[in-house]
């Protein structure tokens, strides 16, 4: 069994990581809509107030409600890594075929066991040492630092943004 149980990374996980990159570059102008996460990363309305509904209750995100309401981060992003998000989305991060239950064949542990545990470990190790800052900077080095901000109609007034980096100011360090 690994640190903090086990974790088996699925379209759920992959599908929580990819939105909170999503809002996390662009929380700065407010609350995101997940219409908006929804539309740019083309995962369903619905499977998305699913997940949300979760890193809420888990402490990730705080919803706004009302006009130009939607999600902003509750936490700095150096202070979330991928596993915290795929653990709030109720994801178990496994490789064997047990769940850690030693009873892969026939109520008995299997000859590989040993490997898929190790494993387990080593996916632990590294999505615990993977923040969400660092994964949003990977994003604006793609991207040459420029994050396209779809502005929803139900907003009052843009917020006017001063540099290429105000996107993450409050919220990455």
């Amino acid at each position: 069994m690994i640190r903090g149980g086990t974790m088996r990374l699925t379209t759920k996980g992959r599908f929580a990581v990819t939105a909170m990159i999503d809002l996390a570059l662009r929380c700065s102008e407010g609350p995101v809509s997940l219409a908006g996460i929804s539309d740019r990363q083309k995962i369903s309305l619905s499977y998305l107030e699913q997940l949300f509904g979760k890193l809420r209750r888990y402490g990730l995100v705080e919803s706004v409600r009302g006009p130009g309401g939607g999600y902003c981060l509750a936490r700095r992003t150096s202070e979330m890594t991928v596993t915290d998000i795929i653990r709030a989305v109720d994801e178990p991060l496994d490789a064997t075929q047990c769940g850690g239950r030693e009873n892969c064949r026939d109520d008995e542990r299997c000859m590989t066991h040993e490997l898929w545990t190790t494993l387990n470990d080593k996916m632990y190790e590294f999505l615990s040492s993977v923040t969400l800052a660092e994964l949003v900077d990977q994003q604006l080095r793609k991207t040459g630092g420029h994050v396209a901000i779809i502005q929803d109609a139900r907003r009052f007034k843009p917020r006017a943004r001063t540099n290429k980096s105000a996107a993450l100011t409050h919220r990455t360090s």
